[in-house]
């Protein structure tokens, strides 16, 4: 609330964060040595642990508790659904737009509250414990949740008296889940439609500034589920109606942490099945004091975002990252550049090491007199199979998808030869940057357009880039429009952020030992730390650990 100690302590926390001169953050940033790569936590893999007894356990008692609990929260789930129905039967498509009132809401709303909680309790969760008050709709009509652990933190809705949410709108179709979304009065977003997202950000806001008009509007910001060490880069589009926001912490505070669902780790199933297994669930929902905008922050999205993210990764005790997920891929923001969780180049090499009888130095030398002709650096499979000369088509089929990510059918053979000379030592790093030049500079005119200069750094590491034409724009020394050499060469061997993304990113430990890869050792793939997941194998990065 604005009012008391939480408005103070909001409006404290706003004045502190003025007088240390942050800056507004309208995109990507790319001047100060802050922006460069840094060790943190990796937010996007989570591995569960369990000793010999402890197997046992979890086998013994999800042999007995999770076809019970499933059972149950299945049987509560059916009844759910004719009840989450009702509250819209018989209404036309505009009466569905406006707030629901009447004996549709206050009845039903009710029984739908205390059967989704009856859900969680079968599955386990037999207490949630809840810290600080929530906000009224009025003061707060916002609530950001994070960190976003897995699909059962959707249990915080529970505990926030059912607020309206964010979804797909092709969720509609499924079972139950549709029928409590159109209960809800969810705003949906269209996958298909690109003018949803805008009608969305519309209603969005209507609904944030009805003064209390329309129930609260529950988010997870990160826009993704994490291990919850760290917090990622906060998704604006809620913040841009400039309304106070109460942040919404979410812990689960158990010996064996089976809820967490990430990009590398247990799938939702063992979710599931590790969750349901054990005898309860911890969950604890604490809430903090509101946070009210500034007027700067009302005027930046972006900026206010990234505050109320700070103030929850301080109270989480976690640090406050750059990374974010384009597309279905984690990536981290340094600068303008977006560097993959793990460089393609790094997988790939593994692959050549294993699967190449010639070696990987033969193929290398081919890839790069490849790239000198127009008319040949563009390859399909076949033709990549061919190329790298391994009989296995699949595997091939698997660099290929890397460095595509299954988008295009055809793929730029200067992407593959960069990328790995940019990750091993077979190169001296003024030679890759000359070579990467020479080979995107386009008739020899002795510099690189903006178009090319994205291709050139995509290529570097390993991942498409979206935001090179600023970089581009500031990295121009002589005629706007024209980067030369030598431009390249300062950016990344001068620039405070940027220069330290070979020796800490593409060529970990470059400074002061020699980097052994399979391209230049001729053995296999150099160990990693971690093992294989149900998506790719844990490769060690020094800006994720």
């Amino acid at each position: 609330m604005e009012t008391g100690n939480a408005g103070a302590a909001a409006r404290a926390e706003a004045r502190k964060r003025r007088r240390s001169g942050q800056e507004e953050e309208d995109g990507p940033r790319g001047e100060t040595d802050t922006d460069a790569p840094r060790r943190t936590a990796s937010p996007f893999a989570h591995e569960l642990r369990l000793t010999p007894a402890r197997r046992l356990q979890v086998a013994l008692l999800g042999a007995v508790l999770v076809p019970l609990r499933v059972a149950a929260a299945a049987l509560v789930l059916l009844l759910l659904w004719p009840v989450a129905w009702l509250r819209v039967a018989g209404l036309s498509p505009r009466q569905r737009e406006q707030r629901i009132t009447g004996w549709r809401s206050w009845l039903l709303h009710h029984i739908v509250l205390f059967l989704s909680r009856a859900v969680f309790f079968t599955l386990g969760f037999l207490w949630i414990r809840v810290k600080g008050q929530r906000a009224r709709p009025q003061d707060a009509p916002l609530l950001a949740v994070a960190p976003h652990s897995s699909f059962l933190d959707t249990l915080v809705l529970v505990a926030t008296d059912l607020p309206t949410v964010v979804s797909r709108s092709e969720n509609l179709s499924l079972p139950v889940i549709g029928a409590l979304l159109q209960f809800n009065q969810s705003l949906l977003v269209s996958r298909h439609d690109p003018s949803s997202r805008r009608r969305c950000v519309e209603q969005l806001t209507h609904r944030l500034t009805s003064q209390g008009a329309w129930p609260q509007v529950l988010i997870f910001p990160e826009g993704t589920t994490t291990s919850g060490r760290a917090l990622l880069r906060f998704k604006p589009g809620a913040f841009v109606a400039g309304v106070p926001v109460q942040p919404v912490l979410l812990h689960y505070p158990n010996q064996l942490d089976t809820v967490r669902w990430t990009w590398k780790g247990l799938s939702w199933t063992q979710v599931m099945w590790y969750t349901a297994s054990q005898l309860y669930t911890n969950v604890t929902v604490e809430f903090l004091p509101v946070y009210t905008p500034s007027q700067e922050e009302r005027e930046s999205p972006a900026l206010f975002a990234d505050n109320v993210r700070k103030v929850m990764a301080r109270a989480l005790g976690v640090p406050a990252t750059e990374f974010v997920i384009e597309g279905s891929t984690p990536v981290t923001r340094v600068g303008y550049l977006s560097l993959p969780f793990e460089p393609p180049a790094r997988e790939a090499l593994d692959i050549l090491a294993q699967r190449c009888d010639e070696g990987a130095q033969a193929v290398f030398e081919d890839l790069i007199e490849r790239c000198q002709s127009e008319d040949e650096r563009m390859v399909n499979v076949d033709q990549l199979t061919s190329l790298l000369r391994v009989m296995d088509r699949q595997a091939a089929q698997h660099i290929f998808t890397l460095y595509t990510q299954g988008k295009d059918s055809l793929l730029d053979l200067r992407q593959l030869a960069v990328s790995l000379a940019a990750v091993t030592d077979l190169w001296p790093r003024e030679r890759l940057i000359h070579t990467a030049f020479t080979l995107y500079d386009s008739g020899g005119k002795g510099w690189v357009s903006e178009q090319e200069f994205s291709g050139l750094l995509g290529a570097l590491v390993g991942w498409p880039q979206l935001h090179a034409a600023r970089l581009y724009a500031e990295s121009c020394s002589g005629s706007p429009g024209q980067l030369t050499l030598r431009d390249l060469q300062r950016l990344l061997t001068s620039h405070p952020a940027y220069r330290r993304l070979f020796p800490e990113y593409l060529r970990p430990g470059e400074v002061g030992r020699k980097e052994t890869t399979p391209l230049t050792s001729g053995g296999p793939p150099r160990p990693r730390k971690g093992g294989a997941t149900h998506q790719h194998h844990a490769q060690w990065n020094p800006l994720i650990q």
